[in-house]
Order: C-alpha cells, then sequence, then structure tokens
C-alpha cells in the first residue's frame, strides 16, 4: 500500500491554493494511490535543481514535485504552477 508524506513546504504552498485546486488535488492524489503511472497524471521525471524528483500535474497549470522515498512512501515537495516550481 503506497503512503504519502507532507514536506513543510509542501503544505505552506497547500494552504494557500484555492479551494478548488484543493479538491483538483484530492482527486488526482487518489488516483495517484491508485495508479502512479495514469496517463491523466503525466507523471514524469525531472532535471535542474530537482533531478531524482517527478511530478505530475494537478490541474493544466498546477503540478505536484515528489520523490520515492522508500517503495511505496512518497514524499511530496512542493506544489504550484510550472513557473513558481521551475524557475
Amino acid at each position: 500500500m503506497k503512503s504519502i508524506l507532507l514536506h513543510k513546504h509542501f503544505e505552506k504552498r497547500y494552504s494557500k491554493l484555492s479551494k478548488k485546486i484543493r479538491e483538483a488535488f484530492k482527486i488526482r492524489k487518489n488516483l495517484f494511490l491508485e495508479d502512479m503511472h495514469s496517463p491523466t497524471l503525466g507523471t514524469h521525471a525531472l532535471n535542474g535543481k530537482y533531478k531524482g524528483y517527478q511530478s505530475f500535474n494537478v490541474t493544466g497549470n498546477i503540478r505536484v514535485v515528489y520523490k520515492e522515498e522508500k517503495e511505496d512512501i512518497f514524499l511530496f515537495v512542493d506544489i504550484g504552477t510550472h513557473p513558481e516550481l521551475y524557475s
């Protein structure tokens, strides 16, 4: 069974999101737990400052950055728009 841990930075950014985005995140998080490779999520490996991390889409503009800490234990480290995360 997969488990998700939330980094403090993720929690802080998540709390500032609109209710609509938080609801979309909950739906995508559940999909992630069911099938992290679902095409709907667009899961992909990252480079640069996030080398070793992966990302999935919450909406067309909002992404979650995470890394697998141990088998089936995932740390969500950040959430935000593409420019917020990668600029």
